[in-house]
Order: structure tokens, then sequence, then C-alpha cells
């Protein structure tokens, strides 16, 4: 396992995955196969309302795994959002189609091609911890079902796509 990052290297690239989701979530439903191209939204690591909204996803974490364990018909789609070492920074990406293993850690496949990390393109395998996991969703009735970390982002975003998504969110 490796060490733990510190905040400001996890949130340098929390801000530039999480631009790059919203915006991706906003042209298709769930996390799609590739968002290349799509503007960074930067975010301060002491941003008080992101380190709020990881805290709030880390929270409720317990409704993702119920769902993911047990999805009624309505649920689909369910992504995480975990932190992979990239150099000296992390980067967060959103995973899909996750396992559990039966050492305890997950098994999923990237949901976008990443930035920073090397060597890794979206649809790869990749292992995490619960650890590593700092956002989560997936979709209800074609509603997005959690995302904390993309609501901050809206008011960086123009007015109609925030309001786009907005109405996609289960609880704007």
């Amino acid at each position: 396992m490796t060490p733990p990052l510190s905040q400001p290297l996890k949130w340098a690239v929390l801000a530039v995955v999480s631009g790059v989701t919203v915006i991706g979530i906003l042209t298709i439903g769930p996390p799609p196969r590739s968002l290349s191209g799509y503007p960074v939204i930067d975010v301060d690591s002491e941003d008080a309302e992101m380190n709020a909204a990881i805290a709030r996803a880390r929270g409720t974490l317990s409704t993702f795994w119920t769902s993911f364990g047990a999805p009624t018909q309505a649920e689909t789609g369910h992504s995480l959002k975990v932190s992979f070492p990239a150099g000296d920074r992390v980067e967060l990406i959103w995973v899909a189609d996750i396992k559990k293993l039966p050492n305890g850690s997950y098994l999923g496949r990237l949901a976008n091609d990443p930035r920073d990390v090397r060597g890794k393109r979206a649809g790869d395998p990749v292992e995490f911890t619960q650890a590593d996991i700092s956002d989560w969703m997936f979709m209800r009735r074609g509603k997005i079902v959690g995302g904390e970390t993309i609501k901050p982002l809206l008011k960086s975003i123009p007015k109609a796509d925030a309001d786009a998504l907005r109405a996609r969110m289960e609880q704007p």
C-alpha cells in the first residue's frame, strides 16, 4: 500500500478530474470512456466547500455500497472517484465496473483517460482500497445520486451547463 498523499497534492488532481467529469456528465449520463480535451477547473487545496464535499461523500459511502450490493432496477452506472499516484502528485479518476477482491481491496476500470498517471488509459483495470475513495455516484431513474465533489464546481462552469447538470442531479 502506498503512503497517504498530502492534501494539496490530492486537490490539484481533484480539480482536474472533477472539471473533466462535470463536462463529461453533461454530455452523457454515466462516466464516459474518455473525456480528454475538456476544460480543467482548478480548485485550491484549502477550498472549504470542496473539503466539505469530500467529507460528505466519504460520510455517505454506505449509501453507495448498499445500492452497489443490491441495486434496484432503476440504479445503474455505479462509479467511484479514486486517487492514484502520479509521480509526486495524485490524480483522482472515476472508476467503474467495480469488484471486491478477497484481500479487501477493489478492482475496477478507469472511466476516463488519466492526465498524469502514466501507462494507463480509459478501460484499464486498476486496484484500490476504500481509503483511496474521495467520491461516489450512480444513476437512479436518469438522475445522478452522489457526486458531491461535482456540486462545488457548478459555479465554475457556464450557467447553462451548470443548470443542465443540476437538473440531472437527484439532490442539486
